[in-house]
Formats: structure tokens, C-alpha cells, sequence
């Protein structure tokens, strides 16, 4: 059970040769284990399986190399944590089946449906909470000229015709994701997550994935490697804007950051404008 009464932290394991973070799919079993342990230490409430790039300009990857990366993960992964919660993330219907064959419970879906129409059936025969994101176009064309008549009220309106789609579907458990980073401008993400308390309008839990993302490499002019600091501003402003779910690399300052909210959240002052907890 998952209770998201206050922010929780999502942890990523990415299932690929191309990851700019430490650990990818030639990491041995021991150094995958200890990874998830330190995760599920530093207290992630989920794990999300990662076996294909989604950066901008990544090429796909078919279905059969995807459920090779990641089952075999999802299997030790599920056996040696068995009360960690998996997600799995993927695009395709198939794999998301054999991921919840293998131990995943809940499905992170980048497209929402739109690349496997068989994906939100699937979802709702196996009673798994859904991630649906939105994205315009596709990782390998998405940054190449987004555009949108207004950045929120687009999303949201997106968000409240897929919500109904995911119901009468019958998924019972619907996370949304509004995509920061996925065919949107630095201006865009920024906007977005400006306005991302808007989405909590919609009735359902709000994911944010900021980490070491470019909007922040690019406004700071720095790489991946230096983006922690940023990636724990903006994970600030996300949950002060009511985002339920982190997803991130960093597990340890993400939970530092929710922890620090919810102490400033509950300070008391006395009269005097003082802290008097």
C-alpha cells in the first residue's frame, strides 16, 4: 500500500548502456542490489525500471531488447526487496504485462497510451496504478519545435480527457505526470511547474520528474554530474506546488527536501512572530 498523504520519493534505476548516471545495464548483480538497498535506505517508497533512453534525440529500442533489459532486473530486484514497490517504465503493452508477471505493481507510461493502444487495456485488467505523461511528439523528435497555445491550460485539459479515458477503462489508480522535459521549452517547464498546482484540480496525485534535467543543466550552464543543487530547488518548488511523487536519482536529498518542507509546513509562531515548536 501506498499512502501519499505527504510527498514520497521515486527512485531510478535505468536498464540502459547510454545512462549519464552511475549504474546502467552492464552493472553486476551486486552493484544493482546494493544500489536499490542504499534507494530503499535512504527511503524511496518506489523503484522505477528504466530499459530504454527517453532523452531528447534517443532512437527507439523494440519490445523484445526492452523486456530483455529489464525483467531480469525486475525479478531480482522483486525477489531479494519482495514488500519494494517496482514500477516499470515503458511504452509498450507487452512489456508492461511481463513486468507485472515479474514483480512490478504499478506502470510509468511516457506516452499515455498514444505509442500502444493496448497499453491502458492491459493496465486495467492487471488493477495497477497507471503514470500517464503527457509529451508532445516522440523522444526522438520532441524538442525540436514545441509549441503551445498555453503550455498549462493545454496539459490540463489533456490530463482531464486521458483521466477519463484511463476510468472508463476501468484503471483504478491514475498518477499523471505533466512531462517537464518532454517536447517543452526551457520557458515551457519553467511555466509549468509555476503553474503545477493547477493539475491538482483534476482530483489525482501529481509526479514531477526535475532531476538533473536540461532546463536546469541549460539555465545554470552546467552538466548533468553538478545538477543535484538545482535538482533540489526545483523538487522544492514542485511539492510547495503540491506534486505528490519525486522522481529522482538522488533519493537521499529528495527526502532531505520533503523532510525540510514538512518541518517548515508545520512550524508554529507565537504571537511574536517566533518559532514556538
Amino acid at each position: 500500500m501506498l499512502t501519499l498523504e505527504k510527498p514520497v520519493v521515486m527512485g531510478i534505476i535505468n536498464a540502459t548502456p547510454d545512462s549519464f548516471y552511475e549504474g546502467h545495464i552492464s552493472d553486476t548483480k551486486e552493484n544493482l542490489l546494493s544500489r536499490v538497498a542504499k534507494m530503499i535506505v535512504d527511503g524511496a517508497s518506489i523503484i522505477d525500471i528504466g530499459g530504454q533512453s527517453t532523452r531528447p534525440g534517443s532512437v527507439q529500442i523494440n519490445k523484445n531488447e526492452e523486456s530483455d533489459r529489464v525483467l531480469p532486473i525486475i525479478e531480482l530486484i522483486h525477489k531479494t526487496f519482495p514488500t519494494t514497490i517496482i514500477s516499470i517504465d515503458t511504452y509498450y503493452s507487452k512489456v508492461a504485462n511481463e513486468a507485472i508477471l515479474a514483480g512490478a505493481s504499478m506502470v510509468n507510461d511516457i506516452s499515455a497510451g498514444k505509442f500502444d493502444e493496448e497499453m491502458i487495456p492491459i493496465v486495467a485488467s492487471a488493477k495497477v496504478p497507471y503514470i500517464c505523461m503527457h509529451m508532445q511528439g516522440t523522444p526522438e523528435n520532441m524538442q525540436k519545435n514545441p509549441v503551445y497555445e498555453d503550455i498549462t491550460n493545454d496539459i490540463l485539459t489533456f490530463f482531464i480527457q486521458k483521466v477519463e479515458d484511463c476510468k472508463k477503462a476501468g484503471i483504478l489508480d491514475i498518477i499523471i505526470d505533466p512531462g517537464f522535459g518532454f517536447g517543452k521549452t526551457i520557458q515551457h517547464n519553467f511555466t509549468l511547474l509555476k503553474n503545477l498546482k493547477m493539475l491538482s484540480m483534476i482530483g489525482y496525485p501529481i509526479l514531477a520528474g526535475l532531476s538533473r534535467k536540461s532546463l536546469i543543466n541549460k539555465t545554470l550552464n552546467i552538466d548533468q554530474s553538478k545538477a543535484l543543487n538545482g535538482t533540489t530547488v526545483l523538487n522544492t518548488l514542485a511539492i510547495q506546488n503540491e506534486a505528490n511523487i519525486l522522481r529522482v536519482h538522488d533519493v537521499k536529498e529528495a527526502m532531505e527536501t520533503i523532510q525540510l518542507f514538512d518541518a517548515y509546513n508545520n512550524a508554529v509562531l507565537d504571537q511574536n512572530g517566533i518559532d514556538a515548536i
